[in-house]
């Protein structure tokens, strides 16, 4: 967040689709801001950028979509995230979280990362059992459906 008018840029090496991920979860945030707590007037006090720097994998898929959410609903209200947490799952306009391919490897991420907890979209967990059980044991796995169970689990108290 900077100085500016209420300006909102993306950058990085993005697919169409992720690109509407963000949006989609800037839209959210906006729609749900007396819910979270923001002043409207905070949207047009500053701009926002988002980057995803390119590093090794092609960011094409909407799987960032409750991250990009949780990190501006907390850029908006001054709430810090849990450091302990990962998050995969799209985002609706309604704030629905649907689910993701490559939920393996995500957790397996997650697990060499040191976190503790992820939340994944509920309709992924089935997709649970292919995961390695060293894995499976080490993560707390919750699934959910919405972005409010996000940000409800996500916030640091």
């Amino acid at each position: 967040r900077m100085s500016g008018g209420g300006g909102f840029q993306v950058t990085g090496s993005l697919g169409d689709v992720m690109k509407e991920s963000i949006q989609a979860a800037g839209s959210w945030v906006r729609s749900h801001a007396a819910s979270l707590g923001i002043d409207k007037e905070a949207f047009g006090q500053g701009d926002i950028h988002i980057h995803f720097p390119e590093g090794a994998v092609p960011k094409d898929g909407p799987s960032a979509g409750v991250a990009v959410t949780l990190v501006l609903a907390s850029l908006f209200t001054g709430r810090r995230i849990r450091h302990d947490l990962a998050v995969t799952g799209e985002v609706t306009l309604r704030g629905q979280v649907l689910p993701v391919g490559g939920l393996p490897e995500k957790l397996s991420a997650a697990h060499r990362a040191g976190i503790r907890e992820v939340l994944v979209p509920a309709a992924n967990m089935a997709d649970i059992e292919d995961v390695p059980a060293e894995v499976r044991r080490a993560l707390r796995i919750q699934g959910i459906e919405t972005v409010e169970e996000a940000i409800a689990r996500a916030f640091a108290k």
